[in-house]
């Protein structure tokens, strides 16, 4: 069994004198704040990583506490900024499954092992508000850190580690700050201290020459490649989706809200992104990335897919007047959800839990740090990519016409399903693009995005219509009304009318002369 919190933090260099702040700034006559005792404990803890620290490059920190009020396994994973998302698990003696299943996209399958043991002495007081509400912990940690890694060594130090309550303004931080400053207290640039254990209890000598402030492991980051090229701009855009997936794979096997869908956006716009900028790779690498972001956002999809059609249904049901809703048609709409939810969950799992989902990750981390660029990829990033974007913008100007051509019925929603697609490639590449081309491509991916939302509500409408046309046939087999479906159905039908009327206007803002133009200039 797990749980989880999260908490917002800040540490700080303790100056000469070593002892704990007063923060009069803060608790002065008439603040109405105070600080008051919270005790003392001392804590033992062992942190587990990979033999080439990929939790800590991850900005992820796993150990075996003992000691204090949470003693047990902790798993920190990075929300941003000074937020991290805590899962704890009781107190055993090995890693406990969970707890390493969330670590898998992040060590990728590799064993994990104990690296450094820390021990603190630790002297705590509850920051408290005019109310007696606790604010914030503040901490004096006297610590020593002891390499667990052949030929690592041993450290000491003193940190100041202020962290909020979990209903704390997060900008109450900087009033810390300001408080702690006065008394000499300086914010710590280290994430934590594993980080900081890890650099002072490096091994030295033999092979390893690196002073302790090297041997810290550097976040995984996209190679160095010519300012304003091409391959800069598109790669650094790839590494913060490859980032986003593996920050996302803990959230998805958590079930957290949203996850499912921003991991699939996440697959979509890698693949649409090394579409668009295949000229600047080696195809024979990023062809087969295609084509495994494909199947995991396939396997993603069954999920997310089942949980927007779900929503519209039972939003459209709840817009409805009492009197129109004939029928046990909520309940018959929750049977129907139980069992594809269920497997549709169950299929999720199984694709993150496989040997190719870790495959994938593994040859995404290559693509981001080790690309396998083409001599396009050194050119300046505004010679190289409006040509890209260009040829989406043409893609999807054939898709629409060839919708506008098609007669109404089922090879037209096909169609329109098809300029959909065309619509989010255009996006990304925009999107991708934006940090050097600038406004031009922003504008160009507030249209597409506005013709792919328009078109995406016609496709959700398309897929809704058959499934309430199956639930009509299904009531009616077992006798229960089937006016409410049909009513549905018809509202349904409405809705991809006037998304069909509207494409028009929307592709005509998307495909301006003046804007293309703005793109190449």
């Amino acid at each position: 069994m797990t749980q989880s919190t999260q908490e917002t933090e800040h540490k700080y260099d303790v100056p000469a004198s070593g002892g704990f702040p007063r923060l009069s700034a803060l608790t002065g006559a008439g603040n109405g704040t105070s600080l008051v005792d919270a005790g003392t404990h001392d804590l033992d803890a062992v942190y587990y990583d990979t033999a080439d620290l990929r939790l800590t490059r991850g900005s992820a920190t796993l150990r075996r506490r003992t000691g204090g009020p949470d003693a047990g396994w902790h798993l920190k994973l990075p929300l941003g900024d000074d937020t991290r998302d805590e899962i704890r698990a009781p107190l055993q003696e090995e890693v406990p499954g969970r707890l390493r299943d969330l670590t898998l996209s992040r060590t990728r399958g590799a064993p994990l092992a104990p690296v450094v043991r820390i021990r603190s002495h630790r002297t705590a007081r509850d920051l408290l508000d005019a109310d007696g509400t606790r604010v914030a912990e503040v901490v004096l940690d006297r610590v020593e850190a002891d390499s667990l890694r052949p030929g690592g060594g041993h450290t000491a130090w003193t940190e100041l580690e202020v962290e909020l309550a979990e209903t704390t303004d997060p900008a109450v931080l900087k009033r810390v700050d300001k408080a702690l400053g006065k008394e000499g207290f300086t914010l710590l640039k280290t994430p934590s201290k594993l980080s900081r254990a890890l650099a002072e209890t490096a091994p030295r000598g033999g092979a390893d020459t690196r002073t302790p402030a090297d041997a810290e492991p550097a976040p995984d980051r996209p190679a160095e490649l010519p300012p304003g090229s091409a391959g800069a701009q598109v790669l650094a855009y790839v590494h913060d989706q490859v980032r986003t997936l593996v920050d996302l794979d803990p959230a998805v096997r958590r079930g957290l809200p949203d996850s499912v869908h921003r991991m699939r956006v996440a697959c979509r716009r890698l693949r649409s992104c090394l579409r668009s900028y295949r000229s600047l790779f080696d195809r024979g690498v990023t062809d087969p990335l295609r084509e495994e972001l494909k199947w995991l956002g396939g396997e993603l999809g069954a999920e997310r897919d089942q949980e927007v059609l779900l929503e519209r249904l039972r939003g459209h049901v709840g817009d409805l007047p009492p009197e129109l809703v004939l029928g046990p048609v909520s309940a018959r709409l929750q049977a129907w959800d139980a069992h594809r939810s269920a497997e549709a969950r169950a299929r999720t799992l199984a694709a993150l839990d496989s040997a190719r989902h870790l495959a994938l990750l593994e040859s995404l981390d290559r693509l981001a740090t080790h690309p396998p660029l083409r001599a396009q990829g050194s050119r300046k990033a505004a010679k190289v990519l409006p040509g890209a974007i260009g040829k989406e913008h043409d893609r999807l100007a054939r898709r629409v016409a060839r919708a506008g051509r098609t007669s109404p019925g089922p090879d037209r929603d096909a169609a329109l399903h098809d300029a959909r697609k065309g619509a989010k490639r255009l996006r990304y590449a925009a999107e991708a693009a934006r940090p050097a081309l600038g406004k031009p491509a922003r504008r160009m991916a507030k249209r597409a995005k506005a013709v792919q939302k328009a078109l995406g509500d016609h496709h959700d409408s398309v897929v809704a219509r058959d499934t309430l046309r199956r639930q009509a046939v299904a009531a009616h087999a077992a006798g229960e009304p089937g006016f409410t479906w049909g009513l549905l159905h018809g509202r349904e039908q409405a809705v991809a009318t006037d998304r069909e009327r509207e494409l028009p206007d929307l592709w005509r803002r998307a495909s301006r002369p003046r804007l293309r133009k703005a793109l190449r200039s």
